[in-house]
């Protein structure tokens, strides 16, 4: 036991800054601690229309309060919302006009430690009439998706049916198990993973660590992936926590960095996203450059949505929720941020439709100060 604690310990210190947490302070080459690469296509990207330089974020409402570690949030078709437990590996619905939540269940399996545990949340392309929840997990072994039938008639704790494992082997850790699963504008299941602590994973594209994963519903390499056979779509990346698309179907994603910058990608298939050779910007051409950078001590970034022309990006360190307005697949201005400590530690944004979006707070992940002992999730409108 002393060993694993000793061991534990020595993966907290090293080069942990922006995961999740409260490492060492990260650099910053700006005032502000953010750059952003101009469009440098305009003729490709004349017709979409750029959002205005400076957005606004008004919150609403509290929508719900008393949430124990939430990670994952899938909207349901009625606007309810289910959201994971990281820690206790429930899933929980929650009642946006009431704020009500109703526990459906336990997910089996799950072995929550550090950073693992259930994370990432997605419903099927089919969920209207197959009623399938997909969930990301840390297992005993690995990290692993599943998918599980919501029986929405059942009592309270017993609604969720055994989970039918769709893919495993995904490298866990203490530390960086990515957990951010969902289904594309394609109807593929896209999964964000982290590199579990060993650099060596993310360059190689026989791991299934420090990458992003494109499948079929059932699990299956998706048709139509970079690398023959492989569910591996991008590699080179160290924590993978964001993945959202724009109307273009572009897919762009959040990671963290280590003590230098966190990034902002685009994601195009087959590329390499630099890990660990690189962090942030590189004058490397066999690396994709981020869309956006940060200092390590204001981001540490988690999920990601698209509304009104811009992504926005939830801050964990930082503590704060990121605009970042698109000319195509790079910033046209720099990173805006909102909402810097006024409710602690975000974790995931989600879309509510239009200029809404749900944010959803984590301060109660062992890294935070919780307030009132409790997470919450607001309901905010931007622009």
């Amino acid at each position: 036991m002393t060993a694993v604690l000793a061991a534990t310990t020595l993966l907290l210190a090293a080069g942990c800054s922006s995961d999740d947490g409260e490492g060492s302070a990260g650099g910053g080459a700006t005032p502000s601690g953010t750059t952003s690469r101009s469009a440098s296509s305009p003729t490709e990207q004349a017709a979409e229309e750029t959002p205005p330089a400076k957005g606004s974020v008004k919150v609403l409402r509290t929508v719900a309060t008393g949430l124990d570690t939430p990670w994952g949030v899938a909207p349901l078709p009625d606007g309810d919302l289910l959201v994971s437990s990281r820690d206790k590996g429930t899933i929980t619905r929650v009642d946006t006009e009431t704020g009500r939540k109703t526990e459906l269940g336990e997910v089996p399996g799950v072995s929550p430690a550090g950073e693992g545990g259930l994370l990432g949340l997605a419903l099927s392309p089919d969920y209207a009439s197959d009623h399938m929840v997909y969930a990301y997990f840390s297992s005993a072994s690995d990290n692993r998706i599943v998918r599980m039938l919501y029986e929405e008639k059942k009592p309270s704790g017993e609604q969720l049916g055994a989970p039918d494992t769709v893919f495993k082997g995904i490298p866990k850790g203490f530390i960086h198990n990515g957990g951010r699963i969902a289904f594309g504008p394609d109807k593929m299941l896209y999964a964000g993973t982290g590199e579990s602590g060993d650099t060596g994973l993310s360059q190689d594209k026989k791991s299934l660590g420090g990458k992003i994963l494109r499948l079929t519903p059932e699990g299956e390499p998706a048709p139509g992936n970079p690398f023959p056979d492989s569910p591996v779509y991008s590699y080179g990346h160290r924590n993978v926590q964001g993945l959202a698309w724009d109307p273009e179907q572009r897919l762009f994603a959040s990671e963290f960095g280590q003590d230098t910058w966190d990034e902002l990608n685009a994601i195009k298939p087959g590329d390499n996203y630099g890990w660990p050779e690189a962090e942030g910007t590189s004058d490397d051409s066999g690396f994709h450059n981020p869309t956006a950078q940060w200092a390590t001590d204001d981001a540490s970034p988690s999920g990601i949505a698209y509304a009104e022309g811009s992504l926005w990006m939830a801050g964990l360190k930082g503590q704060r929720l990121w605009r970042i307005p698109l000319r195509g697949t790079e910033a046209s201005a720099d990173p805006q941020p909102f909402l810097k400590g006024e409710y602690g530690r975000l974790r995931t944004v989600v879309s509510a439709g239009g200029a809404k979006l749900w944010l959803v707070t984590s301060n109660t992940d062992g890294r935070g100060n919780p307030k009132d002992g409790d997470d919450r999730i607001l309901e905010i409108q931007v622009s």
